[in-house]
């Protein structure tokens, strides 16, 4: 969070693509995820493998995903798929006498990389430093999103946004925009795989978690520019991407342009707020957060025809009991509070997240609040829903002020951090009901920053 004024970027048209390095990691802690595969295909097609398992998992992955778009690509664009011209490599970047792949000089090129070549309209990979790190950390889902972004350049190569199309025109075709299409591609055909019409690939609802994670491994890093020549989208745009995808298929991702698209990539506008990596400490988080959260609330309610009371802001030292199990922040419905656990959970989150999953837990809490205030059930799946939401119409609100208390770069990452770790944020006011899988606490959350109030049921 910032306290300081700021100038906030909500779309950019300044960015050219960077096909050769599209698919790198940034540290984070990962989330283990499932097998997805019902069966492998032989690896043999790609040039450089070692028909090892990590060949194994990624020609299953290609394979489905070319089938996918031997029948997307010509109903959305009526004509014919054209696989790729210039194959498929595999590259092991620890061995110095391996072939290069297209697009680069050495073999050491490709290292901690995966990405598109469009000159040769072939797709590259290390397997020795990328893919069995994904693996590793996140199951094979992680695996199959990424090469599924991959694919999805090679579609954008075959619409005609091609490196000579972004040299003429960089304004309509920024990096940051094509990367978020090339997300949404790969969000629509992991929603086919999850329908069931994969032959090899098995993704269901419980590990489309970690495919999130993985999205979130590739962001830029904290305070990257929208500007920057090779930004590709903080952790929220790309998710965002992802799940525009899954939900509206691919003529949606298709008609991503940048008069349609909105991005919250921004870089740090202070030099205090980049020193401190976009974070307040803990206790001044909370010295700031609360009366700003009152301030929202009462607004809201007031709106609604009703009266607002502050509810009474309670550190406890264990996690609160007052109703149910909440988590680390509870509303109280009988003593009209809000309690926050200050000596382990909540500051160790805070720690390890950043100021923002502190935001976000309390945010639902208040909104518990103010839909009691509102005459609006708090208890129930629905309810959870509803105050999850709210905490993402308050992110809206203090993300578009241009000064004063606000969020800071990263801080939108924090909170898809947190929501797809913890369920906190989607407990009911008795912590018996939340919602689940983290997929679908990320999408109810980001209804409320797109779209504030309206996307909650409320007016």
């Amino acid at each position: 969070m910032r306290l300081a004024s700021a100038r906030l970027v909500l779309l950019t048209t300044t960015l050219l693509l960077v096909t050769t390095a599209c698919a790198q990691l940034v540290p984070g802690r990962p989330t283990a995820g499932e097998s997805v595969t019902r069966g492998t295909v032989d690896p043999s097609f790609i040039r450089g493998t070692d028909g090892g398992t990590i060949d194994q998992l990624a020609a299953t992955a290609i394979t489905d995903i070319d089938t996918f778009w031997e029948e997307a690509f010509p109903q959305t664009f009526d004509k014919a798929w054209q696989p790729l011209e210039g194959g498929i490599y595999s590259v092991d970047t620890a061995d110095p006498s391996a072939k290069p792949p297209p697009c680069t000089e050495k073999a050491s090129d490709v290292e901690g990389n995966a990405f598109y070549c469009p000159s040769a309209d072939a797709i590259a990979w290390d397997r020795a430093a990328l893919l069995p790190v994904l693996r590793d950390g996140y199951g094979d889902a992680a695996v199959v999103i990424v090469l599924a972004h991959e694919m999805g350049h090679a579609v954008q190569n075959r619409m005609g946004i091609t490196p000579e199309a972004e040299r003429r025109e960089p304004q309509r075709f920024p990096t940051i925009l094509t990367e978020a299409m090339a997300d949404c591609f790969a969000g629509a055909f992991v929603k086919w795989v999850n329908d069931d019409k994969s032959e090899h690939l098995d993704i269901g609802s419980d590990t489309l978690d970690a495919a999130l994670g993985a999205l979130i491994t590739f962001r830029d890093p904290v305070g990257t520019s929208a500007d920057d020549r090779s930004a590709h989208g903080n952790a929220f745009d790309r998710v965002s991407a992802f799940q525009d995808g899954y939900q509206q298929g691919v003529e949606f991702c298709a008609a991503m342009s940048v008069d349609n698209r909105a991005f919250t990539q921004q870089a740090f506008t202070t030099a205090d707020d980049r020193d401190r990596g976009g974070n307040l400490p803990f206790d001044e988080m909370l010295e700031f957060v609360t009366p700003d959260l009152n301030d929202y609330y009462e607004s809201l309610t007031t709106q609604a025809g009703k009266t607002w009371a502050d509810p009474k802001a309670t550190p406890t030292e264990e996690e609160p009991d007052c109703s149910g199990d909440q988590g680390p922040v509870a509303y109280c419905p009988a003593d009209k509070a809000v309690e926050f656990e200050v000596k382990a959970d909540l500051p160790e989150l805070h720690a390890e997240i950043g100021d923002y999953a502190t935001g976000v837990l309390l945010a639902s809490r208040y909104a518990m609040a103010a839909m009691a205030a509102m005459g609006v059930e708090v208890e129930g799946e629905e309810a959870a829903t509803t105050a999850l939401c709210l905490a993402g119409a308050y992110t809206r609100e203090v993300f578009v002020r241009q000064k004063g208390f606000g969020l800071s770069p990263g801080d939108l990452d924090e909170a898809v951090r947190v929501l797809l770790a913890y369920d906190y944020a989607a407990r009911d006011a008795t912590g018996s009901a939340a919602l689940d899988p983290g997929f679908k606490r990320v999408d109810v959350f980001r209804g409320g920053v797109m779209e504030g109030t309206k996307a909650c049921g409320l007016a």
